[in-house]
């Protein structure tokens, strides 16, 4: 277990005018800015800092500071969302963690969803103990999200309406097509339920897949909802799809073109 050593009245300095001009992360480009000092330099600095146990790396050039009280330098972060905001950006919060913040699900999901313009490597990175899932999307598809604000730092989350259509493009992002449906249904009992909304993004997304799940969830848990339903068949692609491709899919839906289990077929 490592733990942190003194600063000395300069770099007590230095780091109060760094914690106090940042927010919430700590790159070695903002830092520069503010010391007025050059990357190199402050990059030893930031790197000496981390390691006398004031500082915490998050990847290279990418800190977060160890809160005051914390005897050690083993913390986790404070808040995920705003280290993914610095690492990832342009990107929003999606999938079930969106979610979860709109109380559209009552489960608890570990793994924070982001979906990014960014191409990383490693798409399920873990930082300081946290798992990330990235999910790269292209820059016309940035939209559908709002900004909330965490401490000092505002990040963007997909609304309700678009949390949805990305878990049924990938239901994966949802934990799986039983409980995006879950989440679907308390999307249609709740306030933020917006069809028109829903339909329309659909659109600007212009996925089959999406009309095909979505068309059929209408039917079967919104079934006055014609207008949207007809639409979802009016943009129906050729070739079918499965409800979820990670389950056995027996029975073909032949008007939404959708390969779904023999239960989910019997299901009305």
């Amino acid at each position: 277990m490592e733990t942190i050593l003194g600063l000395g009245k300069v770099d007590r300095k230095r780091l109060a005018e760094i914690i106090r001009g940042t927010k919430g992360t700590i790159s070695v480009k903002e830092s520069s800015a503010i010391l007025n000092l050059s990357s190199i330099d402050v990059a030893k600095i930031l790197a000496r800092w981390a390691k006398k146990g004031w500082l915490s790396r998050v990847r290279r050039g990418l800190y977060v500071p160890i809160p005051l009280e914390s005897r050690t330098v083993d913390v986790s972060l404070e808040d995920p969302w705003i280290v993914a905001e610095s690492l990832y950006t342009p990107c929003y919060i999606g999938g079930w963690s969106a979610a979860e913040y709109w109380d559209l699900t009552e489960q608890i999901f570990s793994t924070i969803v982001v979906m990014t313009i960014q191409k990383p490597r490693n798409r399920t990175p873990v930082i300081k103990g946290i798992n990330f899932i990235l999910r790269t999307i292209s820059e016309k598809d940035m939209f559908g999200f709002k900004p909330v604000w965490r401490g000092q730092v505002k990040i963007s989350v997909s609304d309700p309406s678009r949390t949805l259509l990305d878990m049924l493009y990938d239901p994966s992002l949802g934990g799986g097509i039983r409980s995006t449906v879950d989440m679907f249904i308390n999307y249609l009992k709740s306030e933020n339920r917006n069809i028109t909304q829903l339909v329309e993004y659909a659109k600007r997304l212009g996925n089959g897949a999406v009309f095909k799940r979505l068309g059929f969830l209408l039917e079967r848990f919104a079934s006055s909802e014609q207008f949207a339903i007809n639409t979802c068949k009016s943009q129906l692609t050729k070739g079918n799809t499965k409800l979820d491709s990670t389950l056995e899919a027996d029975k073909l839906i032949t008007r939404w073109r959708l390969w779904v289990p023999q239960s989910w077929a019997k299901e009305r």
